[in-house]
């Protein structure tokens, strides 16, 4: 494999995941961070100086108009994504946003549209479906192993950490279980089934010993073209279950144990009738890891991001359609993008 380009990247939005995750997967892989945005002046100081990030401002456009920045990371709250995707392209910025897109399918397709008419690239951080388990499963079943595929199961629980009990428990949009997990697990199945998701049906709840004001537990039902069910159970709530991600077909089942997250860690299980059989995962790098080097490659004209605006819309639109249906007890239709 040759040599990756770097890029030199802008921060919008001084977030847990930018300092947590973000920043040290782009200087694992050799990237320049030049610039730090927050509208809070005295947050984007601190978090510049514990960082390690030369230059900070509380004007988007400071950044935005430094022409030696490459490509800016959005991680802001939900609600702000569209104005500063927009903008970013408009100044000409590659750009990798956070997930969700956005809270709403008419402001993603308006980002879709602002990349497209400036020419930047927009890929969105689902990092899930990069992972080499990921890839995985998916080579397996494109090459028929499990025969037709007639449903999946993800689950995706874990014990929301303290310092993440924020805004996610709050009433802010993207806010709740479904926004947050569903989606992710959305980001997954649609590219694995490689079809449109019609329906959804779901219940969610508030089940955590702590004051919420969204969902925090969500069941879901998802019906997929050619008959095939998907189901999701996703929590912040349950410190002891392990994620999985099950697929079963007409010639055998796989069972994908610990494969929910970030980590290059996770198995991948065949169980046909000839046994069971572990699939070789080839790929362990770190999820953040090839979302970025896909991400650099498609800036130079070499391929797509792992996940473009097309794709982090329809799994936008999965988690709609979840939330709607619990709000409604009723099944609801899935607003599923053309491909």
């Amino acid at each position: 494999m040759s040599e990756q380009p770097h890029l030199v990247w802008g921060i919008v939005g001084a977030s847990d995941i930018a300092e947590t995750r973000m920043i040290p997967a782009l200087r694992r892989t050799g990237h320049h961070i030049s610039s730090v945005y927050s509208g809070n002046s005295d947050h984007a100081e601190q978090y510049a100086r514990r960082n390690e990030i030369s230059n900070r401002t509380n004007m988007l456009n400071d950044l935005l108009s430094d022409p030696l920045i490459d490509a800016v990371y959005i991680s802001s709250a939900n609600d702000r994504h569209l104005e500063q995707v927009c903008a970013a392209a408009a100044a000409g910025k590659h750009v990798l946003c956070e997930k969700p897109l956005s809270t709403s399918i008419d402001n993603a397709r308006k980002m879709i549209a602002a990349c497209e008419s400036a020419g930047v690239v927009l890929g969105v951080n689902h990092h899930l479906p990069a992972a080499g388990t990921h890839q995985a499963i998916r080579r397996t079943v494109t090459r028929g192993d499990i025969g037709r595929i007639l449903s999946v199961s993800v689950r995706h629980t874990s014990l929301l950490p303290e310092r993440l009990r924020g805004w996610r428990l709050g009433s802010a949009p993207g806010s709740g279980a479904v926004m947050d997990l569903s989606c992710h697990n959305a980001s997954v199945v649609n590219p694995l089934l490689g079809t449109r998701a019609l329906t959804a049906s779901a219940i969610t709840v508030a089940q955590g010993d702590w004051v919420t004001e969204a969902e925090d537990a969500a069941s879901s039902s998802i019906l997929y073209e050619n008959n095939v069910l998907v189901r999701f159970h996703d929590t912040f709530t349950t410190p002891f279950a392990p994620t999985y991600v099950e697929v079963h077909g007409t010639a055998g089942s796989l069972h994908a144990a610990d494969v929910m997250t970030p980590e290059p860690i996770g198995s991948v299980v065949l169980h046909d009738g000839r046994g069971s059989h572990e699939i070789d995962v080839e790929d362990r790098r770190h999820t953040y890891d090839i979302t970025l080097e896909h991400f650099t490659r498609a800036t130079r004209g070499d391929g797509r991001p792992v996940v473009d605006g097309l794709d982090a819309t329809n799994a936008l639109a999965v988690s709609i359609s979840i939330l709607e249906s619990a709000r409604t007890g009723s099944r609801v239709p899935v607003d599923f993008c053309g491909q």
